[in-house]
């Protein structure tokens, strides 16, 4: 069975949308520590990709790379995907709840009015050939409705390509697969990697981040391309066994005490 690596790229997406570019805005995590990654939570990692072979020569296993993003500071990617649009339904409800009781009481101040469409909240839409987004109303950091355009939730970074040396020597073959796990929409990269070359690849990450606009009386998430870098580090050490440090086998075990 592969070996699965999973590495995940936390954006501060904020700063990015500000300066229009990822450097020192990412920050890299794997679960390959305990074999020698580097440079874990920087910007510069290292995930150790262990090509490991049998005493024999003969190559151990397959590994498999999984890339996770995430934005910092917003909702965690780990609520159900239907949050958002719960959330604004709720908003909503609570609205209509309110306005029911205005009309039941005689009418509504123009003070109240403006309460109520603070509690409305405002809608954003995706823009033309946007990539996993739909038109939500804006939620902040607390991920509660808000009708102030000045602090938001963003949406969840979106991976559309990799690229760099390690795919074109065909160190890695990545390619987005959809999955039953829906924290991603459904869809994620991974990437096969052969082992049989020792070295240090680097790779290219292409992420689409969304900004806040407004267009024509309108707000817009507006998609915003940029690019950050990684590398692996492919090794060639034999397979050991966990416990003895030598190779595969059946364990040592201490002589049998005769039965007294």
């Amino acid at each position: 069975m592969a070996q699965q690596h999973g590495i995940i790229v936390l954006f501060d997406v904020e700063n990015a949308l500000r300066t229009r570019s990822l450097d020192g805005n990412t920050y890299w995590f794997d679960n390959m520590k305990f074999l020698g990654s580097a440079g874990v939570g920087t910007e510069e990692l290292v995930t150790i990709v262990p090509g490991t072979y049998f005493l024999d020569g003969s190559q151990a296993t397959e590994q498999v790379l999984n890339w996770l993003p995430a934005a910092l500071g917003s909702i965690p990617p780990t609520v159900p995907r239907n949050y958002l649009a719960e959330q604004a339904r709720a908003a909503d409800r609570r609205a209509l709840e309110e306005l029911a009781s205005f009309n039941a009481e005689g009418g509504a101040t123009e003070a109240e009015v403006k309460q109520l469409q603070q509690r409305v909240s405002k809608r954003a839409r995706k823009p033309v050939g946007g990539r996993g987004l739909t038109p939500t109303k804006l939620l902040d950091v607390t991920g509660k409705a808000t009708s102030s355009p000045d602090a938001y939730n963003y949406p969840a970074p979106v991976i559309t390509d990799i690229t760099g040396q390690a795919v074109t020597e065909k160190i890695i073959y990545p390619a987005q697969y959809g999955s039953p796990d829906m924290i991603y929409d459904g869809w994620y990269w991974a990437a096969t990697v052969d082992t049989s070359r020792p070295g240090v690849y680097p790779y290219t990450v292409h992420v689409q981040l969304h900004e806040l606009v407004e267009r024509n009386d309108e707000l817009v998430w507006e998609s915003v391309d940029l690019t950050c870098e990684s590398s692996l580090k492919i090794t060639s050490d034999p397979k050991r066994n966990g416990f003895t440090g030598a190779g595969l086998g059946v364990l040592p075990l201490p002589p049998v005490p005769a039965a007294g």
